[in-house]
């Protein structure tokens, strides 16, 4: 089935090359009625938010910050967290971002290898005190000076502080698109996480082809629960929505009921999230009395949508088109997206064709470029390709030769669709043959009594490796593990077959949302 045409575009858009704070006064020029962030009971206009980070970057100006000089935030999503990033951004200063669900061991290297010269942090995150934990660990980071609550009386006076506007243009006069903007922290699956170093044009690169592609409206409103630390909030989030003059709710941890009691008072026209989150908000008990009739574009990252999530997205929401969407941080935000009027085989077996300035291609191990339909390693340039990391992790071939390594295996078709087939280190060999969980994971999803499924290679005495298959049912369904494997058998070749699957009532989720492989790698090895 076709999807819907969308109206004509006529938003004009921020060019790439440019910085970020310019951006957000072009944005407070153009749209000065629009309700730019919604937080709470509280509503700011980019007007608003841009007078806001010229009186904070006043301040960190005072607190003796400098370009290229670093802070880092460690907060969930809320309006301080964005007047800190743009405030910094005005300055030259960059945000180095930081996961609340992180600890001290984690939050320790992260400072340490950005060389952060100050934190601002909230004071407590689902009952975990911050303030407490930057003191313990403050001894070994040497360049932290400044450990600021973002909920305190002294925060509140940097955003009242006087603007000093000679002081401001000093600091900006010497700023380059090239400028680092912010540090996002790789979530560190195989070894220590490794920092993306982004720039203003890299993010303001992909940000813009994002919204060129998705033709968004001023006012265009999406309950935004993609975290800031990750690019599938600030970019595909914040900068695209930013760059098109459309509206975020800021949308703190990210619960079902949560975003659903906001879509009740705010009808968004946008609605985002990697696929679990999806799933999770369209099986809660309350779904069906919330009216989604107001949204026309779905957005589901991480991974190409599956057939019964589909099914429900369009059940639900028959208006709306629906689109997956690819990036990582390496490339700033997003790479790859669902073409307009893209069959639903399509949307489903592929996670689309890559956006305006990119380019990809599939290599095999040697390096050497494959042909059409051949899985490979997927390597990207163009749009908002960083080009390298910093700290520790700064050089490495990730970035070789001006395309991104990116890990994942996929294969593209003579029409530049792209299939994916899951990370590198995902795929195992049972009985001497490559099984893609991907491939695996998108037939079990079929079932309807299963809401979430992930599988990983363990080790096994005669095959080598066989798959495990971690599975969620549906309340009260019975599913059980037999009910799994009959589904399986006969619909795809025996030695893709699941050997084990497990029944859980829930599966781990990373900080950006998606099912945590590495966690359950790490406990099929235990002992």
């Amino acid at each position: 089935m076709p999807h819907d045409t969308p109206a004509p575009h006529t938003v004009a858009l921020a060019e790439p090359l440019r910085l970020l704070h310019a951006a957000l006064r072009d944005a407070a020029a153009a749209h000065p009625a629009v309700v730019a962030y919604i937080d709470g009971e509280r509503h700011f206009s980019f007007a608003a938010m841009d007078a806001a980070s010229e009186r904070l970057a006043t301040a960190l100006l005072a607190l003796g910050l400098a370009r290229g000089d670093r802070i880092a935030v460690l907060a969930p999503n809320q309006i301080e967290w964005l007047q800190l990033f743009f405030a910094a951004a005005r300055i030259g200063v960059s945000v180095v971002a930081l996961s609340p669900r992180y600890r001290d061991a984690e939050i320790e290297f992260m400072l340490a290898d950005s060389q952060v010269k100050a934190v601002f942090t909230a004071r407590q995150v689902d009952g975990f005190d911050f303030l407490p934990m930057l003191e313990r660990i403050a001894g070994n980071v040497p360049e932290l000076h400044h450990r600021v609550a973002i909920d305190s009386d002294a925060f509140g006076a940097m955003v009242d502080t006087h603007v000093d506007p000679d002081a401001l243009a000093r600091a900006t006069a010497a700023m380059t698109p090239d400028d680092l903007a912010m540090v996002i922290y790789t979530s560190g699956t195989t070894g220590r996480p490794k920092g993306c170093a982004l720039t203003h044009a890299s993010l303001l690169a992909a940000a813009s082809g994002q919204a060129r592609h998705t033709r968004i409206r001023p006012g265009d409103l999406v309950q935004l629960a993609n975290p800031f630390n990750h690019v599938g909030g600030i970019t595909c989030g914040i900068l695209a929505q930013l760059l098109a003059g459309g509206s975020c709710e800021l949308v703190p941890v990210f619960k079902a009921k949560t975003v659903l009691d906001m879509i009740r008072r705010h009808p968004p026209a946008l609605l985002v999230g990697v696929p679990t989150m999806l799933t999770l908000l369209l099986m809660h008990p309350e779904s069906p009395e919330v009216d989604l009739g107001s949204v026309r574009l779905v957005i589901t990252g991480g991974s190409n949508v599956d057939a019964t999530l589909l099914a429900q997205l369009q059940r639900r929401m028959p208006q709306a088109t629906i689109m997956n969407l690819y990036g990582l941080s390496e490339s700033s935000g997003a790479l790859v997206m669902t073409p307009w009027q893209c069959s639903d085989d399509d949307l489903m077996q592929s996670i689309g064709t890559t956006l305006d300035g990119a380019a990809v291609r599939v290599t095999g191990p040697d390096g050497h470029v494959l042909a059409p339909g051949e899985i490979g390693e997927l390597q990207f340039k163009g749009l908002g390709l960083t080009g390298d990391y910093i700290g520790a992790a700064a050089g490495q071939r990730a970035f070789e030769g001006g395309w991104l390594h990116t890990g994942d295996l996929g294969a593209v078709d003579a029409r530049g669709f792209i299939t994916l087939k899951g990370r590198m280190k995902d795929m195992y060999i049972q009985g001497g043959f490559n099984v893609y969980p991907a491939e695996v994971e998108a037939l079990i999803a079929t079932h309807p009594a299963v809401v979430m499924v992930a599988g990983v290679g363990v080790p096994d005495p005669v095959l080598g490796e066989v798959g495990r298959y971690y599975v969620v049912a549906k309340e009260g369904s019975g599913l059980n593990a037999t009910d799994v494997l009959a589904h399986c058998a006969g619909r795809i070749a025996d030695y893709k077959l699941p050997r084990e699957v497990v029944l859980r009532t829930e599966l781990p989720l990373t900080p950006a949302g998606k099912i945590h492989k590495a966690q359950l790698r790490a406990e099929s090895t235990k002992p």
